[in-house]
């Protein structure tokens, strides 16, 4: 199965959209966990508009929704984990592109979305296209307190629980009803239900530096969250349309966005290493949404 080409154009939307929202939250240097909270409630904001105007899902949909949210934040607290015993140019690359090829492995058995082979090529080559592309181009001393065994850990973790949210969410949005508003809404319950509890965490932590922050910065927190969540609901969506391993191979694609983003915008160099992981990145797209080679 390969995924029609207007989904393709989406889907890079939305790894843009993923991108673009990291790059606002990576630019916050004064509170990251409470412009990270605002991002996921201005979520729950947007879903609330939304549930009104939609039919409920099914009941069979609940389930893997549940599963989602819960899994959603064990994802937040493995990455902030390997955030705080590694760098990022460690850890990000790691989680991004162990979550597409997990997918790929698993989805045959569990869902039963049997790959052509060079689909399976294709996202293994597209995985690690994305961990060349995302490592530092230079060798890079580790910070005070740093702990690579379990900023690798953790890592890895990370990587498990985005194949086991895009997973769930592929299920629950299939179940959620025939309709595209049944679909709609499996995402806006979803935002609903997810989004708060990082914003309720910052303020259990350190309530007034939070709020003083948050009245001079929520605007950053704000147009993140409608990237984010805009950018999600549409990987989601593409979750019906196409198989799972496409879509999550495609998604992850974000990394080379932000590699774009710290060249263009930053100054940040792209080097030549940066130039065969695109290009193999190219390679595996090219290879999962192309026609029988055999």
């Amino acid at each position: 199965m390969v995924v029609e080409p207007l989904i393709v154009a989406l889907l890079l939307a939305a790894a843009l959209m993923h991108a673009t929202w990291n790059a606002i939250l990576k630019s916050d240097s004064s509170d990251r966990l409470a412009t990270f909270g605002v991002i996921m409630t201005t979520g729950t904001v947007m879903g609330l508009c939304v549930v009104p105007f939609v039919p409920m899902i099914l009941p069979e949909a609940w389930k893997f929704l549940f599963a989602s949210v819960a899994i959603h934040m064990l994802y937040y607290f493995f990455l902030l984990k390997a955030y705080s015993y590694g760098d990022l140019s460690h850890t990000y690359p790691i989680a991004r592109g162990l979550g597409p090829l997990l997918v790929a492995l698993v989805s045959g058995r569990m869902i039963g979305e049997h790959l052509r082979s060079q689909d399976i090529v294709g996202v293994v080559l597209l995985s690690f296209g994305l961990v060349a592309l995302a490592m530092p181009l230079k060798n890079v001393v580790p910070k005070p307190g740093s702990r690579h065994g379990l900023a690798t850990l953790f890592a890895v973790l990370t990587g498990i629980t985005i194949a086991g949210y895009i997973i769930a969410d592929g299920l629950g949005v299939r179940a959620a009803g025939p309709t595209v508003e049944h679909r709609i809404s499996y995402i806006a319950w979803l935002c609903v239900l997810e989004g708060p509890w990082l914003l309720v965490l910052a303020f259990y932590k350190r309530p007034d530096t939070v709020w003083a922050h948050l009245k001079q910065t929520w605007y950053r927190g704000v147009m993140g969250g409608v990237v984010a969540n805009v950018g999600y609901g549409i990987a989601i969506y593409a979750l019906v349309l196409g198989p799972m391993a496409h879509v999550a191979a495609l998604r992850e694609t974000s990394v080379l966005f932000g590699a774009l983003i710290g060249t263009l915008l930053l100054g940040e160099p792209f080097g030549m290493r940066r130039v065969a992981a695109a290009a193999v990145i190219v390679i595996g797209l090219v290879l999962m949404n192309g026609p029988q080679l055999v």
